[in-house]
This record gives C-alpha cells, structure tokens and sequence, in this order.
C-alpha cells in the first residue's frame, strides 16, 4: 500500500500560502493538506465508492477454477475487509442453468463462452470479460499402467479412458482435440466435471483422463501428465460477469475486476492458465 506523506518545514508553509492565493483569487471552498478524494461522473467520491465494497458475495465458477479462485477470494477478502465470498464450483453448464433459473449468485465465471452467452442471452448478465483460456493434457496415474504415450493411446481398446460430458467444456474440448487427432475415443465413464474425471486418475479406477493442464499442475504428484501437441490440443476461454440481479451489485463488480487486474492474472498465470 502506497502511503502519502505530508510536506513538512517550508513545503507546509508553500502549500499554506498557494491555499490561501487560490481561495482569494478563485473563490474556492478550501484548500487540505492530504490528497483530494477523487470523483466519479455521477459525483460520488472513490472513498464512498469503496466504502460500499462490503458483505457477502456468491461466485459461481467452473470447476478446473477450483484452486486458483480459492486463492483470489482469500486475496480479495484481505484487500476488502468485511467482505465474504463464498465459492460454489461445479461444470459451467449446470452453473449456467442455475443462473438462468434465477438461483441468487452475485458473479459467474465459466469455462466456456457457450455457456455465457446462455446466461448473457437469458438477461441475467451484461458485458462479460475474457480473463483467461486453458488447454487440454492427459492425466494418468503416475505408473501409467495403461502405457499412455498420446491421445492416440487413448483409441485403444485396452485402456479405460475417463472424460467430462460433452455438454461441458472440458468434454467439448476433448471433443475437439480427438477430431484434430483423427481419433475415436469410447470412455468407460463420462463425468460431470473436470474434477471428477481427474479423481477417477488419482484413485487408479482408470487409465487415463482427459483434463485441463491446469487440474494436472493442481494434482502434483497424484498423476503424470502426458502433453497433447498444440497443432492436435484445444483450447477454451474463460469469461466473467457479475450479474445483473447481483444481491451485492458493488461487491461482485469489485471481485470481477479484481479477477481481472495484475493481482488475479497473477494468480491464474501461476495456475498454469494462459492470459487471453
């Protein structure tokens, strides 16, 4: 935090004398020796603007958001004293159906601007920003017992293969990476979410999923990612928008634009998600 330091000796007496020429010649109502709180066009000062970020929010946000937005509400939280947010990670699109059913939620972040546009299309949400995208690895356990080399491995019919559904994005994705490839992939198990996919790989129930580069980096050691080649791999954006019938209409701008600032990117680059 930047702290402003007050003029001392002769630039006290400087600023006292301008002070008093100003108010003389110009007519004005005073003169402070601190910093003057700035206004916006409607009038109101930053200073009340950011009393009003206050009390809780609902962030509704895709799962493979999971341990980076968990970082940036604690961040949040210590930046904005008084403010809670409260954090319910699920697949975008079941996300996407609660808003447009009008459960209360102050912001929504997907993975997947289909899923905005949904929410955009409903009237629920204005404007959304593009804060991050993400592609595609494969996880396996870290033995890899089913001999994992690439996405075509996973075309085989000895390996058990785990993806997202494809209503989701991480199962929309893979989708697309499997027809980059030129491959069939028949899964033994399609998952809600990311999440779930990737703790099928952890406890060893199957050989293989298909999940973010993010969810692997989260896992560390619990499984060993295998990368897709980038003319093959597929990539998927992450909007945000606080929504319209945000309960804390201040509170959730302020959390969007902290997603969206130096500090939030911050966090997301370190999660392994690329800037858009």
């Amino acid at each position: 935090m930047t702290t402003t330091r007050r003029p001392r000796g002769a630039t006290v007496r400087r600023a006292v004398i301008t002070c008093v020429v100003l108010v003389a010649g110009l007519g004005l109502a005073g003169c402070g020796s601190g910093p003057a709180a700035s206004t916006t066009a409607g009038g109101a000062s930053s200073a009340s603007a950011s009393s009003q970020v206050t009390g809780d929010i609902t962030v509704l946000a895709a799962a493979s958001l999971t341990e980076s937005f968990t970082t940036i509400a604690k961040q949040f939280e210590a930046a904005h004293p008084g403010t809670t947010v409260t954090l319910s990670f699920g697949a975008s699109s079941a996300l996407a159906t609660q808003v447009t059913s009008g459960a209360p939620a102050d912001v929504f972040a997907s993975a997947s601007a289909k899923n905005m546009d949904a929410v955009v299309s409903a009237g629920a949400a204005t404007d959304p920003k593009t804060f991050a995208q993400n592609v595609m690895e494969i996880a396996v356990p870290p033995s890899n017992p089913g001999g994992v080399t690439g996405v075509e491995s996973l075309a085989g019919s000895g390996v058990k293969t785990a993806l997202c559904q494809e209503q989701v994005p991480c199962g929309a994705t893979a989708a697309k990476v499997f027809a980059n490839a030129g491959v069939t992939v028949k899964p033994v198990t399609l998952e809600p979410d990311v999440k779930s996919v990737l703790s099928k790989v952890t406890l060893g129930e199957v050989d293989a999923g298909v999940v973010y580069v993010t969810d692997v980096r989260a896992a560390g050691d619990k499984v060993k990612g295998i990368a897709i080649p980038a003319d093959v791999n597929a990539s998927t954006s992450y909007p945000i928008a606080a929504l319209d019938d945000a309960p804390n209409a201040a509170t959730a701008k302020a959390f969007v634009d902290y997603v969206l600032s130096a500090e939030g990117a911050k966090v997301l680059t370190a999660a392994g998600f690329e800037q858009p």
